[in-house]
């Protein structure tokens, strides 16, 4: 028996360095051992704080400052979180001041970039300037103008098609915290539409998920980014018929 309990250790470790999923924990008589009991209920409390973490907007802009652009603070119709949580509807759609600001930086663009909490702003707050970083550089250099760089306090996915249509931008690319995970807290995905506008769905999206140091670099999800750009603005369109055909990159 200890022999097999051996084997079994050895084939978990080495099946563990592919994978952050539970597995192989082992039990103590019917229940898995207390300190793997302890780490899942410590898992929990972080995916919990996550979803009520606040985007620390003083910080992002000062770290944007470097791109020379201008920035714009948002907020949803959703006026505190737990409205939040339990309205989604209202996350889609900015509230009347931030239209009003919107007003005020009219003009025809070909990007623009918003940053919103979604269900994880410690994922923004830890993922967007290291990912822009490498993306804004390359869509500068590749001759596209960016629109003001928008950060959104409660914002959903869709809120970026009324900010994309107000500032006139061609494409809209959102960056948002994902939906915390019992494996990862942290997560930040990328959503680009084309010729955004309210009462798009989801179908008119492309997603990069799990961006975070241990899922998608910032590296390799930039250069996704780029890719799906290129082609939208080529092909005029994005979503479902919008296909990732640049192969695997193992940068």
């Amino acid at each position: 028996m200890d022999e097999i309990k051996a084997l079994d250790e050895i084939f978990f470790a080495q099946l563990k360095e592919f994978t952050a999923a539970r597995i192989g924990l082992g039990r103590t008589g019917s229940s898995i051992p207390v300190k793997e009991s302890l780490i899942f209920n410590l898992a929990h409390a972080h995916a919990r704080d996550a979803v009520y973490s606040e985007l620390n907007t003083g910080k992002l802009a000062e770290s944007l400052l470097e791109f020379d652009l201008p920035i714009v603070h948002l907020h949803s119709k959703a006026a505190y979180r737990v409205q939040y949580l339990q309205r989604p509807d209202l996350g889609r759609q900015l509230d009347d001041v931030s239209k009003d600001i919107l007003e005020s930086h009219l003009h025809h663009s070909d990007i623009v970039i918003v940053i919103a909490d979604g269900l994880s702003a410690t994922a923004v707050n830890n993922n967007a300037i290291g990912l822009l970083k490498i993306l804004v550089p390359q869509l500068q250099t590749a001759g596209l103008t960016i629109a003001p760089i928008c950060l959104v306090k409660q914002g959903r996915v869709a809120i970026a098609d009324d900010i994309g249509a107000a500032l006139r931008a061609r494409l809209a690319i959102i960056l948002i915290g994902e939906r915390p995970g019992l494996s990862a807290a942290d997560s930040m995905g990328a959503y680009l539409t084309y010729n955004p506008r309210p009462g798009l769905t989801d179908e008119a999206r492309n997603c990069i998920s799990n961006i975070r140091p241990h899922g998608l670099s910032a590296k390799q999800a930039a250069k996704k980014i780029f890719y799906l750009v290129q082609e939208s603005f080529k092909r005029k369109l994005s979503g479902v018929a919008l296909k990732d055909n640049a192969g695997a990159l193992n940068d």
